[in-house]
């Protein structure tokens, strides 16, 4: 069997430009790629994914092959990829990366309901942002699309090196630079270096950033960037102030334009955020106003700052991929609400290598400050840190903890 080039493919794709990895999902027409991870292999369901409709299933074992409709090719996870970057010479549309420890895919939410106000939008599916996602997303931009927002995440140096040579941003946004994934980065400062590639793309690349006039950490790093600012404070092309009521963020706008925006989020630490999303809108000449509005009916979801309101309580779920510095920010916005009494409960944090003990000793420093009514932990490490501490409650695993609170 004859293996397949990437620039044949994209001549099929071209005509058949719906990608599926899930042959469960293929659509009639679509192009089924038989990706491989861990525990599964792609290419023992492309016969199901040809049964289901798509019209041609890319393999790179040559035992599944079923005539003409499967494309052999050496590795098919560099084929999406290099299929992504070929897809992408193609496009002349502005193109926003965005990454950073915490925030990345609420500041990406928001700069899509934003930018959707004037233009046809894409943006990453919920948190699609890897060497798959990012591809995946590409693929999905269609000659309506108008402007682009790609989500990018990493937890080693070199990997949005590697996502910005395929889907080379045109404009770029960093929204913090924290403690996150150290195992992977081996060190705070791997993470800056990171983070930082995105910047270096857009500098080689004559590109333009987004970046918050209140970190001194992303002011340095993009001293020699053209960009635009945003914040609270002088030199911020779009500038701001912070509020909340009753827990939910409101961001009083007063440069260029004066107004205010009620958001439904929960956390002052989403400020940076909304400003962000304020200020991509500027840059492409979206009406303010009618961003900020759009900004205000943005409903959080995939349990990122939603607030959930029963007959016994509220809830404040802020629970996806918790690292050290959002953990933190968390924990601090919510000792600061008025409501009471308060109940916190904190699952173990992951990907920190042998900063580990550290990182969560001190987070359960942080919580057993504040007077909450009671604190709770889920994992084994955060019930290891707590032998040092009296009144916390402790259990192996979320399940445990159920049963506690059920």
């Amino acid at each position: 069997m004859e293996i397949t080039t990437v620039r044949d493919i994209y001549n099929i794709f071209k005509n058949h430009p719906y990608i599926s990895t899930d042959s469960r999902l293929a659509q009639p027409g679509s192009l089924f790629f038989a990706l491989k991870g861990d525990n599964f292999d792609g290419n023992l369901y492309a016969n199901k994914a040809l049964d289901n409709g798509a019209t041609y299933a890319i393999i790179d074992n040559p035992e599944f092959a079923a005539g003409e409709r499967t494309l052999l090719v050496p590795d098919v996870l560099s084929c999406l990829q290099e299929l992504a970057s070929l897809h992408r010479e193609s496009l002349r549309i502005p193109i926003i990366g965005i990454t950073g420890t915490n925030g990345k895919t609420t500041t990406k939410e928001l700069l899509a309901a934003a930018l959707s106000v004037r233009f046809n939008t894409l943006a990453t599916r919920g948190n699609l942002n890897n060497h798959i996602g990012v591809p995946l997303t590409l693929l999905s931009v269609g000659p309506e699309t108008e402007i682009a927002v790609i989500e990018m995440g990493a937890n080693h140096i070199g990997e949005i090196e590697a996502l910005c040579r395929i889907a080379r941003p045109t404009h770029g946004l960093i929204t913090n630079i924290g403690k996150a994934h150290l195992e992977g980065f081996g060190s705070p400062q791997g993470v800056i270096t990171a983070k930082n590639e995105l910047y270096q793309h857009l500098m080689k690349n004559g590109g333009t950033a987004f970046v918050n006039a209140d970190n001194p950490l992303l002011m340095d790093l993009s001293q020699n960037l053209n960009k635009v600012l945003y914040g609270q404070n002088y030199p911020a092309d779009y500038r701001g102030e912070v509020a909340a009521t009753d827990g939910m963020l409101k961001v009083i706008l007063e440069q260029p334009i004066k107004t205010e925006i009620q958001t439904r989020l929960a956390g002052t630490y989403n400020f940076e955020n909304a400003m962000a999303a304020i200020a991509v809108a500027g840059h492409f000449k979206v009406n303010l106003q009618d961003a900020a509005k759009a900004i205000a009916a943005y409903q959080p979801k995939l349990n990122r700052s939603q607030i959930i309101e029963s007959q016994y309580n509220t809830l404040i779920l802020d629970a996806y991929n918790a690292n050290p510095t959002s953990m933190e920010m968390a924990i601090k916005n919510f000792a600061s609400l008025e409501k009471g009494p308060k109940v916190i409960i904190l699952g173990d944090m992951f990907e920190l290598g042998e900063a580990a003990a550290a990182e969560h000793k001190h987070i359960l420093d942080l919580a057993t400050g504040y007077d909450f009514l009671k604190i709770f932990t889920a994992g084994p490490l955060f019930m290891h840190a707590a032998n040092d501490y009296k009144g916390i409650r402790d259990f192996v695993d979320a399940a445990d903890l159920k049963k506690e609170l059920i």
